[in-house]
Formats: C-alpha cells, structure tokens, sequence
C-alpha cells in the first residue's frame, strides 16, 4: 500500500533520514516502499523535549529520522515510556502503551502519533500548574536598622 502526501508550498519532510522541502507549490507523491517518513510539522525542535512526554517523543522522532542510533536509544525510550505510565492513567496510558507496542514493532511514526495527544495533555497540566503557582513578587524593603549611638 503506498502511502501518499500531499505538500504544502515549502513544507519539509524527512523520508529515512534525508531532510527535503517542497518547492513554492503544492505536489502531491506517492512513496510506494516502506520508508520513514516524517512531516516538518510533527518533528519536534530539541529545545521543546523539556518535559517527560517531549523528551520520550523526541527519542522515538530521533530513531526514526537516524536508524543508525536505533540499537542504542530502543531501551531508553522503553524506560521512559515505562516511567511515563506510572504518572498517566485512563486514555494517556492506553496512548502510552500503544506508543510501547509501536516502538517494539519498529512503527516509530505510529508511536509518536500515540503520544501526541498525551503531550497535549501534558501541556493543558502543566499550564494550569503555572496558573496556580503562586506569582513572584518583589520583596518588601525592610528599613536597616539604625547604628547603635547614632541620633536620628
């Protein structure tokens, strides 16, 4: 079964490793073996990993875009997934558990379309932590207190 695409003006994509991006217009193709193939708008910059979700689903978009790092990063992305389920329940952790399966099947696209939704939700929680969280303010001037023997 081939799997078509259809690119939008200038939009990137990266198919087993090779970054590409479309000209000024929209193509349409057709990749018609298994690749790996992911679309500029789902990879996720480095700098974004910095919670749990991201950090597990830029490890699952980094063994798709580098196969040569696969052997390395399987057990670290099952050790995070595996930490992630201890938080999640309900809905997340079917979503977890299903990215588990992809990632062990070598469905590296499918896994991170499993954990998209978890990183949303993720986002939601820790928005309304910053809500909540108490907001800085400046400290109060506390007046030195005067030099013994000195007349005011």
């Amino acid at each position: 079964m081939a799997l078509t695409l259809t690119l939008k003006p200038n939009e990137r994509i990266v198919v087993n490793g090779c970054a590409m991006r479309n000209s000024g217009r929209r193509h349409v193709i057709m990749i018609e073996s298994h690749a790996d193939v992911i679309r500029g708008q789902d990879l996720l910059d480095e700098n974004d990993a910095a919670t749990p979700v991201g950090k597990a689903y830029f490890l699952i978009q980094t063994v798709l875009i580098q196969a040569d790092l696969r052997e390395k990063l399987i057990p670290v992305i099952q050790q995070n997934l595996a930490a992630l389920a201890t938080v999640f329940g309900g809905d997340n952790l079917m979503r977890i558990f299903e990215a588990a399966n992809y990632v062990s099947q070598s469905d590296y696209y499918k896994a991170l379309r499993a954990l998209r939704a978890v990183m949303k939700h993720e986002a939601q929680l820790l928005a309304g932590l910053a809500a909540d969280a108490p907001q800085d303010t400046a400290p109060e001037e506390v007046p030195e207190p005067a030099a013994e023997g000195s007349s005011q």
